[in-house]
């Protein structure tokens, strides 16, 4: 018997019975839909992390003031630790490192024509913006000069130039921080919240001089926020992060024995706490599937057997004319497998609109892939074999004379 004439019978036989074949395709039509989608949400979440992590800059580690001698620090001179630009004037000295930029940060009232709004200002370096992998999309960044000038200047995300602009060119014109006059030189490329909490769209920089000067003032003028810092590509990351760690205890005449007075942020560590989270919600969603699976393989059994006893004098009759037992052993499997990868067909278009339905609704990109595709199709089929051999076994090994005389 050839495959096509058998796959035209499996056809016939489910077009005979409808509503069974369709209830019997249920599990399998949720099964699939949920390893699909499952893919396709893997998928989606590493595409994520590796566009937050090239936004973000790769090796990348934050210094920030703290640690366990801050509350001894505190109870003997009234001030905390803090780091310095000499400390990162320092680390940008490693060998280890790519560079390191210092940064100051803080909330202030911005304004432009008649639009206010209070917003995160960061006092950044040239160095910030490559350490950081930011691109402008218009006009330039600042300079080491503007720095040194202390210059009036800020580069903006493309959310804040809308709201302050109403989508006009934003360049040359004048945005007030805290009622100082800062003149718009560009605006970054990008938008979307990054890994360490910013919304690039959102970002307003200036120089960290005329952050120090006209915004965060203070009894220690060389302190600063926090440092970005930067391993070299290709550089083990934690051999940096040890000679970090001993350049500012020795700048900090910390002693042996004694505590950090700074902390340190890894945010590969945020990557891979985002891996975590994505291998468990899909191995959540593989486990579901894999029970509707299992479930759906049950039912295809259940029917496949029932299919045997109702057609076994059909069975008869074909052995009687020549049908060799590997020919119905064929037949019945051939019809589990089709069952199944119509099911399947079903479960993938459930799982494109489900995928397209998220796209809608968030902002992630989800799409299924030719290789979840391919992946349900052999799930499927496996599914269809393992579940009907039985019965096609079975129905392979009756006796022509017992299917002739059944009833």
């Amino acid at each position: 018997m050839k495959l096509l004439q058998v796959m035209v019978e499996a056809f016939r036989s489910m077009a005979a019975n409808r509503l069974r074949t369709a209830l019997t395709m249920l599990g399998i039509v949720i099964g699939i839909a949920s390893v699909v989608l499952m893919l396709a949400l893997g998928d989606t979440m590493q595409r994520f992390i590796k566009k937050e992590m090239e936004m973000l800059g790769t090796n990348m580690v934050y210094i920030m003031p703290g640690g366990d001698r801050i509350a001894e620090q505190r109870s003997r001179s009234g001030a905390a630790p803090s780091l310095t630009v000499a400390d990162a004037d320092a680390l940008n000295r490693l060998p280890a490192l790519a560079g390191a930029a210092p940064a100051l940060q803080g909330s202030f009232k911005l304004a432009a024509g008649n639009e206010t709004a209070t917003s995160m200002v960061h006092g950044v370096t040239p160095a910030m913006f490559k350490i950081r992998n930011w691109k402008v999309e218009q006009g330039s960044m600042f300079t080491d000069d503007d720095v040194r000038a202390a210059a009036r200047m800020v580069v903006i995300g493309q959310k804040k130039a809308d709201q302050f602009f109403y989508r006009q060119d934003p360049l040359g014109r004048y945005l007030r921080i805290e009622n100082v006059a800062f003149q718009v030189v560009g605006v970054l490329q990008g938008e979307g919240r990054q890994l360490d909490g910013d919304d690039l769209s959102e970002m307003v920089l200036v120089p960290i001089t005329a952050a120090r000067a006209y915004m965060v003032r203070g009894p220690f003028p060389d302190n600063v926020h926090y440092i970005a810092a930067q391993g070299k590509s290709g550089g083990v990351l934690d051999d940096a992060i040890e000679d970090m760690k001993e350049t500012l205890r020795d700048r900090h005449r910390i002693k042996l024995d004694d505590p950090d007075d700074f902390r340190m942020q890894n945010m590969a560590t945020f990557a891979a706490t985002a891996g975590k989270i994505t291998t468990g919600i899909a191995a959540l969603l593989g486990v579901i599937g894999g029970i509707s699976l299992i479930v759906g393989g049950i039912g295809i059994m259940n029917i496949m057997l029932v299919s045997v006893t109702e057609r076994t004098r059909e069975i008869g009759i074909r052995m009687a004319i020549g049908a060799k037992p590997r020919d119905i052993l064929l037949q019945f499997l051939v019809e589990a497998v089709v069952i199944c990868l119509a099911g399947a067909a079903v479960g993938i278009g459930i799982a494109a609109a489900g995928a397209a339905a998220i796209s809608a609704a968030a902002e992630f990109d989800v799409r299924v892939g030719l290789q979840a595709v391919v992946v349900a199709c052999a799930f499927a089929s496996a599914v269809g074999v393992f579940f009907g051999f039985y019965p096609a076994r079975r129905a392979s090994r009756l006796l022509p004379v017992d299917c002739l005389r059944h009833e």
